[in-house]
């Protein structure tokens, strides 16, 4: 009897957990065929190639070019991920090997709370101080721009970097470290060459979720970027990415301009997947080796 009920405490749990996977997996089909059957008859019209690479966005002319708004997702993106990745690792490595147990019941919640904070805060906060110290600092005529736009999407994704990095260090055997030390090295030499090489595939995964964050984020920048449908021409100046190019314009798009959007949405995708893609291959073979 008890093992019949063992048996069939199992079988239901099992079921509960096949029926999570499978919700998972059903929503991210339903959003792939929804954005593919909407955004690829777009193209039957439109040359993918000078969607692409065109350099001017005019709906009302039926002129759609993507090109500025992909190099202004990549290089906000870019300039917030070389801004947060080292400070988010080395912050990651002082929580795990440097600080102590009263400054970590500090620094955790914190990061937590970061992390938890809502985007349009965060534009607020970039949009009332950020802007206007970058504007007086170098003297220009706006403060929206790349530059602030890449520092608040730096402070966005780095509570992301920070945990996730935390979480591989962590995840190290502690015989790696202690064989080090077995060995003769410093407490420092033994995080430095020995614990973080050893997580270095979980602090990659840090970094890549770091940039989906920014290359997504649409509410901060939205307020803080300039908005600005041209070739970006320098950090100080402004810039429209993919998301809000989506963002501004789905609410009164119709007909072609509502199907240019839903293509540009699908050309995100295909960006994240490509990015996630080429990120895990680097990690199999880092294993590998």
């Amino acid at each position: 009897m008890k093992n019949d009920r063992k048996y069939l405490s199992e079988n239901i749990m099992r079921g509960i957990f096949l029926f999570s996977a499978c919700v998972c997996i059903i929503a991210v089909a339903m959003i792939c065929i929804f954005l593919f059957a909407n955004g690829i008859p777009f193209f039957r019209k439109f040359s993918l190639w000078s969607f692409l690479t065109g350099q001017q966005w005019s709906p009302l002319r039926e002129i759609f070019g993507i090109m500025p708004m992909i190099i202004g997702s990549f290089y906000i993106t870019i300039g917030a991920v070389l801004l947060a990745s080292p400070i988010g690792i080395l912050t990651a490595v002082f929580m795990t090997y440097f600080s102590n147990e009263g400054i970590n019941r500090f620094m955790k919640p914190s990061v937590a709370l970061l992390a938890g904070i809502p985007s349009v805060v965060y534009g607020f906060f970039g949009m009332m101080l950020l802007v206007p110290l970058t504007k007086d600092l170098l003297n220009l005529s706006s403060g929206k721009c790349v530059l602030v736009a890449s520092v608040l999407l730096a402070i966005m994704v780095l509570p992301t970097i920070i945990q996730t990095s935390a979480a591989a260090l962590s995840a190290v055997p502690s015989n790696y470290y202690e064989g080090s030390l077995a060995l003769g090295a410093t407490h420092e030499y033994s995080v430095l060459h020995v614990m973080i090489p050893a997580a270095r595939p979980g602090i990659l995964s840090g970094v890549v979720l770091g940039i989906g964050r920014a290359i997504g984020e649409t509410t901060a920048v939205i307020m803080v970027a300039g908005n600005q449908a041209r070739m970006p021409q320098g950090i100080t100046k402004g810039i429209r990415t993919l998301t809000v190019n989506i963002m501004m314009e789905m609410g009164y798009a119709a007909d072609v301009h509502r199907d240019s959007l839903i293509a540009t949405g699908v050309v995100l995708f295909v960006i994240v997947l490509c990015i996630n893609s080429i990120f895990s291959y680097i990690n199999r073979r880092r294993v590998i080796q």
